[in-house]
């Protein structure tokens, strides 16, 4: 017996196609998302790995920052700052450069500026070769 009247439905659904480019978009923000916390623990992360490496070898770091140039003490504290978030003291950055020029590894001079004088630190050739070792020595330490 044959019915002429009843068709049989294709089970799988037919999704209007505006609705299927909202459930495309939506899993590409959810991608994107994902990839941006992913992105946040990873610069979290580093960000803990520098404040820790900061910690361990201030002295260090404050030989890369004047490898770049000479700097005065509050200008090295806002280096220190921005370059590795972390906030250096005052009673922790001057006996701190005391001890590196007095092992001489760097240098000060004095300069007027506006009426102030400021001591400016320079690293000196010792400093610049102690921190090439260094860096040499933790690559290969490294690898």
């Amino acid at each position: 017996m044959h019915h002429q009247g009843i068709k049989k439905h294709n089970k799988t659904q037919n999704i209007p196609k505006h609705r299927y480019n909202l459930n495309k978009q939506n899993q590409q923000k959810t991608t994107e998302n994902k990839m941006q916390k992913q992105q946040k623990i990873e610069n979290n992360l580093k960000q803990q790995i520098v404040q820790r490496i900061f910690r361990n070898f201030t002295d260090i770091m404050i030989l890369r920052l004047l490898k770049t140039e000479p700097m005065w003490g509050y200008k090295i504290k806002k280096r220190v700052q921005t370059k590795y978030g972390i906030k250096l003291r005052h009673g922790a950055l001057y006996p701190l450069l005391n001890k590196l020029e007095k092992q001489r590894y760097i240098k000060s001079t004095k300069q007027q500026k506006g009426g102030r004088i400021r001591k400016v630190y320079h690293i000196t050739q010792k400093g610049i070769l102690t921190l090439n070792l260094y860096q040499q020595t933790i690559k290969e330490q490294l690898q």
